[in-house]
């Protein structure tokens, strides 16, 4: 895979993990140099930081878009709703916002090559909720609805697990790779706000269900 960001450290940090992880790994670090590494390297995915230098990440991969579908990912601190449809536009197939975390780049990449291997849809549905990981993208009874990056990741990894319950530590590092006990709390309010979102009623919640003393599972079939 080609790996793009004008920061040696990230670089160096993404490329170690993930020749770590099995992966081979070019390193670019400005965006002319991206566009000569991929032409020469013909990677299977391209992680890519938005602001570098000669040409920035945007005009890289809408210039890779034009020859090739390998998946994109954007590496970047640029999170705004604006910013991330401009990527979509640009041919970006996801986000990791930095600071990251090395195991949630990780699994990212593992999730968009499984995606563009075709053995995994992007699309998930329940109910009323139509959630699209490609895009990320969340429809609610036909209306799309904006979630916060953490509410979206939230969203789409307690659909893939139905009926599974999860500790507030367990989906804190499922998403974000960090197992800290002092953030475990912080999961509480971002299911607050995902219900306010999805939910008909959030008080009284259809989808996101509480297991008392334990932590959230996603409603099964049955549940409804």
């Amino acid at each position: 895979m080609l790996v793009v960001d004008d920061e040696d450290w990230v670089l160096e940090t993404v490329r170690r993990y993930l020749e770590q992880a099995g992966f081979d790994v070019t390193p670019a670090r400005d965006g002319a140099s991206a566009l000569e590494a991929f032409d020469r390297a013909a990677p299977d995915l391209v992680i890519l930081d938005w602001m570098l230098p000669k040409l920035d990440g945007l005009s890289v991969a809408a210039r890779i878009r034009t020859t090739s579908r390998v998946p994109i990912i954007m590496l970047t601190a640029r999170v705004t709703e604006q910013d991330r449809l401009a990527g979509f536009d640009a041919g970006v197939d996801d986000y990791v916002v930095k600071p990251f975390s090395a195991r949630e780049l990780e699994a990212r990449v593992r999730a968009v090559l499984r995606r563009s291997s075709g053995k995994e849809s992007s699309i998930q549905e329940a109910g009323d909720l139509r959630l699209d990981r490609e895009q990320r993208l969340v429809w609610v009874r036909g209306e799309l609805v904006e979630l916060s990056a953490m509410g979206f990741d939230l969203l789409a990894f307690l659909m893939t697990h139905p009926g599974r319950v999860f500790t507030r530590l367990e989906l804190l590092e499922a998403v974000r790779g960090e197992t800290y006990s002092g953030f475990e709390r912080s999961i509480d309010s971002h299911i607050k706000r995902l219900r306010q979102k999805i939910e008909p009623d959030p008080t009284h919640p259809s989808y996101v269900l509480t297991v008392f003393g334990v932590g959230y599972r996603f409603a099964r079939g049955e549940d409804a």
